[in-house]
């Protein structure tokens, strides 16, 4: 991680939506990779190529339950006239000292058990009187009759052809091929692939650590009953769950009253457990905007500190960005209405977590979509509007209004259509840029 302080152009200079992007990018670095074990480098990302050291499977085996035989043995057999072969034993998956099936022979095979010396093919146990020894030799005459060490006999109906039902030595992987390239995120089939070639450990990013903060004394923990002037806290939890859902592990602190004091001291208690710190309220020009009072004073003689600006965007205007504590820790200070913090969380907040975590693609996916809509959409001039919408089929709806409350209209947006800057207003059936949150 960087420890040089974000570039300052001057408390009146109006960000653009990319200088902003580009300057926190600038800053974060990927942590460090460490060795892990596999359950605990779930979600994290692969920082070295993971070859094979042994062929997958390691042997050839059964894919079914059945009989281990010579292809020549089965030839011709039907239900008329069945094969009839002695049974010389039994193997299981896992079992050492394999028997040897040899001419008219055949042996009891499990799936996943190793295709015995002799054997060319297996049958499927749905194939066979299952060794019951029904025929014209059954009972106890088969095994009277049957060679020394033979464990009875087994009609076969079917013929097989070689190799069926068999899974090869390597069919899955060989050994020195490529399991898994650096930049791979590890998730349940790559762990359960690393397992299985016998990888205990890897060396990984690890999960970003987050926390995230609310501030404002009208805040009421969810659960909790509503005074007079209160809400309830619903910006922590929707970060804290989009900072898991983009690979962080996330910490959500409860929301800190309107006092600077408090929110320096508390912020200072939580630098020990974050690679990256999100606060949200309290950093637009009012007279309680804690987070600008208590933090826009801080900075290093190495020149790291928060920098408060105004971005060309709605909703989002004001934001905050730069490196605090000892560790020159990035925080961003998003603002307090709920869809301007969840946007901008998006915009800003996502890309950077990506960016510890060490991913080469660390924004939404892009397209472009026919608008509709009941009638144009407006946009302020000079400002990069992102408004809620739904998207399918090439096709996106906006949901909701333009007011930077309605918290409703953004739990059922999965896209944010994008209106540019010098765009200020938009037709039904245009085709406009969306960002594709799902």
């Amino acid at each position: 991680m960087s420890s040089a302080a974000p570039h300052s152009t001057g408390p009146d200079h109006l960000w653009s939506v990319d200088e902003h992007l580009e300057d926190i990018l600038a800053t974060v670095r990927p942590l460090e990779p460490i060795e892990l074990q596999l359950l605990d480098a779930q979600g994290c990302v692969l920082v070295e190529d993971v070859t094979v050291p042994v062929s997958l499977p390691p042997f050839d085996n059964s894919s079914m339950d059945g009989y281990a035989v010579r292809v020549a043995d089965v030839a011709g057999a039907s239900e008329e006239y069945p094969a009839v072969l002695d049974v010389v034993g039994d193997v299981a998956a896992g079992q050492a000292g394999l028997l040897h099936v040899g001419p008219g022979q055949a042996a009891r095979i499990m799936t996943g058990a190793p295709l015995p010396p002799g054997a060319e093919t297996v049958v499927p146990v749905e194939w066979t009187d299952g060794g019951l020894g029904e025929g014209p030799v059954s009972g106890m005459r088969a095994r009277a009759l049957a060679p020394e060490g033979a464990e009875g006999q087994v009609h076969v109906y079917r013929p097989a052809e070689a190799r069926a039902h068999v899974r090869a030595q390597g069919s899955d992987v060989k050994a020195g091929d490529r399991a898994l390239e650096a930049g791979t995120i590890l998730g349940p089939p790559q762990i359960g692939l690393l397992a299985a070639i016998g990888r205990g450990t890897v060396r990984v990013r690890p999960r970003p650590r987050v926390v995230v903060m609310s501030t404002g004394s009208e805040l009421v923990q969810p659960g909790e009953e509503l005074g007079s002037g209160q809400i309830h806290d619903s910006n922590s939890f929707a970060l804290t769950a989009a900072a898991r859902d983009a690979g962080a592990i996330a910490y959500r602190v409860g929301a800190v009253a309107d006092d600077a004091e408090t929110l320096r001291s508390t912020i200072e208690d939580q630098l020990v457990r974050a690679d990256l710190m999100v606060t949200t309220g309290g950093v637009s020009v009012g007279a309680y905007d804690v987070v600008k009072e208590a933090l826009s004073y801080v900075g290093d003689e190495d020149g790291s500190g928060i920098e408060f600006r105004k971005l060309a965007m709605q909703p989002g205007k004001p934001q905050g960005f730069g490196t605090i504590g000892p560790d020159h820790t990035p925080l961003l200070a998003l603002p307090g209405n709920p869809v301007s913090s969840y946007v901008s969380f998006e915009l800003f907040v996502r890309p950077a977590i990506r960016t510890l975590m060490g991913l080469d693609d660390v924004h939404r996916p892009l397209t472009r979509a026919k608008l509709t809509a009941d009638k144009a959409l407006t946009s302020p001039k000079g400002r990069r509007q992102f408004l809620r919408g739904t998207y399918a089929d090439g096709s996106v709806s906006p949901v909701g209004g333009a007011g930077s409350h309605l918290v409703a209209a953004l739990a059922h947006a999965d896209a944010l259509i994008v209106v540019p800057e010098d765009v200020e207003s938009v037709e039904p059936g245009a085709e406009v840029e969306v960002v594709l949150l799902g």
